[in-house]
């Protein structure tokens, strides 16, 4: 059974880098949440705008499974709300900085209670091959 993952974390946290290292060792869709906002021309960040994007993600990665393919989306998903909207089926928690660069964010941001990985350092060559083997040992991918 494919896979819907979500990296999320806040702005700055290296999200994208991980999933840019990630996606190719799954052979992935990747969801990157700034192409999918520039392509709908939708930089609205409030919580209607940010409720928006989650759809958004969540319609393009079931397309992607629907055509038998893993699918790694990073964006912030800030709230338990759009975490359980997206209803991933494995969160890596991108949790390397305290503070993002935008305090809008900052105060909406709440951390997961749950998830699968918790990434602690920016290292993304480490942390995509390590995240891999797990998964591959749990028998996930």
């Amino acid at each position: 059974m494919k896979k819907k993952i979500l990296i999320m974390g806040l702005p700055g946290a290296g999200k994208s880098y991980l999933a840019k290292k990630l996606y190719p060792y799954l052979k992935a869709v990747w969801l990157n949440n700034d192409e999918v906002r520039k392509e709908a021309k939708d930089w609205d960040f409030s919580y209607e705008g940010r409720e928006r994007q989650c759809k958004r993600m969540t319609y393009l990665a079931q397309k992607a499974l629907n055509k038998g393919k893993h699918v790694i989306a990073d964006f912030v998903c800030p709230t338990s709300k759009t975490r359980k909207a997206f209803n991933a089926d494995i969160v890596i928690w991108l949790d390397t900085i305290k503070k993002g660069r935008f305090e809008d964010t900052n105060k909406m941001f709440v951390k997961p209670k749950k998830f699968d990985f918790r990434v602690t350092e920016k290292n993304a060559k480490k942390w995509s091959l390590q995240i891999f083997k797990d998964l591959k040992k749990k028998g996930l991918i």
